[in-house]
């Protein structure tokens, strides 16, 4: 059976530090006699059989047993720093004892809405504290307070997180609401399915899903770009809503005027209500939102090693968060405790095996097929901008992600060594400022490395 990591801590690092400071007849009695089953926040959790025995550790003064596992947790963890002893005989059995609520989320999990996805667990900064201020604000006044909330940024920062933060608000304590979340393809999807079956009952049905709301939440709302007919469809449900003071909160990885082909009557009622911008997290509100995540894997990490990650990435918290997942299973499945080391390894390892089977052919693939030209065009001789810059930006990636020479890259595109050093300069330079180039750039790279 895969180990915990918080089970890693206690058999490699924990007991070992606990034979050198407890006398063998303490240990035999007491610290043998429990195991670790959860994390708490910055506490273990030790289950044991017997009450008094719970009691007994528990209780202990800071020379006796309790004070010395605390010793061992400070030394050898910044992280857990106390713990609790439960009576139950096995992990299973302490899962069981549960309370219904802890319960309901986990049965919940399978939902449209993640039930995890609140206001309490959306870690607030610098950076987000003003589109937190304003989620919360519609989640207790849909319809009165900003109407549209329209939130905008680049991937991985949290705006889906909000969007569903208000559904499960409102669910709670707002009950009797009718709450729609949606994605921009699911919607376009349903519309499409609704016309191909005529006219009847299922376009009736689509507009009354959607129409008959108290709020309605879409996500990444960008994609209504360049579809003329979804884009009818979605201003007059859009229109009734909120001509009826019905809440309609929207996100897009980017401000409705940066929205390519996008209607202007959409355009203006996007702008009409309140437009929120959320910024790349501070180094503090990483580390944060990484520990948040530690805590909810139930695992163990050191602040070091939360900072060390955190410092690898300022833009995207989705791929902060993915490499912290990564760590963990190695972890796991090299009963280690998570240490740098141990995070370069993984990571290192990851990416390597990722970026190994990328050929240059892939990643102009991939380009082309974003931004829509042809790869005849990309490679041709046309200077014109919309050939240019996209040839540009497939020499950035193939000179980041592949790491070959640049003469090389010159050879692929048959073009000279100074164009592609000017290319790849050019690109990294303006990506710094120009958030919409980030994006895309940011959008190609995951989609290459999902490949």
């Amino acid at each position: 059976m895969e180990k915990e990591n918080y089970e890693i801590l206690w058999e490699q690092t924990l007991l070992p530090e606990l034979e050198k400071t407890v006398s063998s007849i303490s240990f035999a009695t007491h610290i043998s006699q429990i195991k670790p089953v959860d994390i708490k926040g910055n506490k273990i959790i030790f289950c044991t059989q017997s009450q008094l025995f719970a009691d007994t550790i528990s209780n202990q003064a800071s020379s006796g047993i309790g004070g010395k596992i605390r010793d061992a947790l400070l030394k050898c963890t910044s992280y857990i720093t106390d713990f609790d002893v439960v009576v139950a005989k096995n992990r299973e059995e302490y899962l069981k004892q549960l309370d219904e609520a802890e319960r309901e989320v986990i049965e919940n999990q399978g939902s449209p809405v993640n039930p995890k996805f609140t206001f309490d667990s959306f870690v607030v900064g610098s950076s987000n504290e003003f589109i937190y201020a304003a989620a919360k604000a519609v989640a207790e006044n849909p319809g009165d307070a900003y109407n549209p909330l329209f939130i905008h940024g680049g991937t991985g920062l949290g705006k889906t997180h909000i969007l569903m933060a208000i559904a499960n608000y409102l669910k709670l304590y707002n009950p009797r609401m009718n709450v729609l979340y949606a994605t921009c393809e699911q919607f376009t999807n349903q519309l499409i399915e609704s016309i191909s079956k005529g006219k009847g009952a299922a376009g009736i049905d689509f507009r009354k899903k959607y129409r008959n709301v108290d709020v309605l939440l879409i996500d990444d709302v960008q994609f209504l770009a360049k579809k003329q007919g979804i884009q009818t469809e979605f201003f007059h449900t859009f229109n009734e809503l909120v001509m009826q003071n019905k809440q309609v909160v929207l996100t897009s990885d980017r401000p409705p005027k940066e929205i390519e082909v996008l209607e202007e009557r959409l355009r203006t009622r996007f702008e009409g209500g309140l437009l929120a911008d959320v910024q790349p997290p501070d180094i503090e509100t990483r580390i944060a939102i990484l520990k948040r995540k530690a805590e909810e894997q139930k695992c163990v990490v050191d602040i070091k090693v939360l900072t060390y990650i955190a410092e690898m990435n300022d833009c995207d918290i989705r791929s902060l968060i993915g490499k912290l997942t990564k760590v963990v299973f190695a972890s796991k499945l090299h009963e280690r405790p998570i240490t740098i080391d141990l995070v370069n390894e993984a990571l290192k390892e990851s990416a390597s095996e990722k970026q190994e089977k990328l050929e240059a052919e892939d990643i102009i693939n991939c380009v082309c097929n974003f931004y829509k030209i042809s790869k005849a065009d990309m490679m041709g001789k046309k200077k014109n901008k919309e050939y240019a810059f996209p040839r540009q930006i497939s020499m950035y990636l193939i000179l980041e992600m592949m790491n070959l020479p640049k003469v090389t890259v010159a050879n692929i595109f048959k073009r000279d060594h100074a164009t592609v050093i000017y290319a790849g300069d050019k690109i990294a330079d303006q990506i710094k400022t120009d958030n919409k180039l980030a994006v895309e750039i940011n959008d190609i790279r995951k989609m290459l490395l999902k490949q």
